[in-house]
């Protein structure tokens, strides 16, 4: 995004406030889905802390799904990024740029406007992910932008708190699952401080968390291995209450050879998936394809 210039300085920014918020969404006729998941961040000390937390600085890409009407936008811009923002809802796609050239003059934004999940390119390599993350797709959309972007090395988002809990979940832990293992193929997770419900406009009815990630290479391994220990993470924990060697079967006909697999994994087939380590269903995916 050369073209647009250098990333203003901050002084050439202003974020949006509750007013601003309500007037935008006037303009548009918008009122606020369940559907998409949308609660709008009205306060600009929250931006500033998602933006401080995420360590964005000036020069960086980052990517934003879910931009809406642009509070969070204005922030990393302000700090001096070139934004690339997803956004599926096309009246908004169309409104942000328009609301980014008076409040952020010539600041380095591109609008993508497409579903999250289904792209597979963007403009530049984003280095960052940052995003208040529609709660109803937040771990497939987290998932598919590290599947698809090896270039976002860290990033912060903003989720429910108990989506948050789990992603950022140990082995053994009560909340953790399948998102866990999924997202600890990718990098390390951590939770890094909880969001008021008074800050979203309309204020949801969930808790919500920041959470964030660091990548650890380039993922555990190949893509045939990736989607043979994601098959086995989902029978683990699609039958939790289950020992792996009945969990797993379906994946690998019958108990028998759930049983084979698991041993020569050196994983007790009497264990539970809670207890097994990203490593642990890698193993196993390695053992399953000889």
């Amino acid at each position: 995004m050369s073209d647009l210039g250098s990333p203003p300085p901050a002084a050439d920014v202003t974020l949006l406030g509750p007013a601003e918020i309500r007037d935008l969404a006037a303009l548009l006729d918008l009122t606020p889905t369940k559907r998409l998941g949308q609660n709008f961040v009205i306060d600009a000390n929250t931006v500033r802390k998602i933006v401080r937390v995420a360590k964005v600085e000036a020069g960086d890409v980052v990517v934003e799904v879910g931009p809406g009407l642009g509070s969070l936008t204005l922030g990393l811009l302000e700090a001096g990024a070139e934004v690339v923002a997803v956004e599926i809802d096309s009246r908004l796609a169309a409104q942000l740029p328009l609301t980014v050239s008076q409040l952020a003059p010539d600041a380095a934004l591109t609008v993508i406007h497409d579903d999250a999940l289904r792209i597979r390119s963007l403009p530049d390599a984003p280095s960052r992910l940052v995003a208040n993350l529609p709660y109803n797709v937040s771990v497939p959309v987290l998932l598919h932008m590290l599947e698809h972007f090896s270039s976002i090395r860290s990033g912060v988002v903003m989720v429910q708190a108990e989506v948050g809990y789990r992603l950022a979940a140990e082995p053994g832990s009560k909340v953790y699952g399948s998102p866990s293992v999924k997202a600890a193929w990718y990098g390390t997770w951590r939770t890094a401080g909880q969001v008021s419900r008074q800050v979203f406009w309309p204020v949801p009815n969930v808790d919500s968390v920041l959470v964030g990630f660091e990548r650890v290479g380039e993922g555990l391994d190949t893509e045939e291995l990736r989607v043979r220990t994601f098959e086995i993470v989902d029978a683990a924990f699609g039958q939790r209450r289950k020992m792996l060697r009945q969990a797993v079967s379906t994946v690998f006909g019958d108990s028998a050879e759930a049983i084979r697999v698991l041993e020569a994994a050196g994983i007790d087939p009497t264990a539970r998936g809670e207890q097994l380590t990203v490593h642990d269903f890698l193993a196993i995916a390695r053992a399953s394809l000889g």
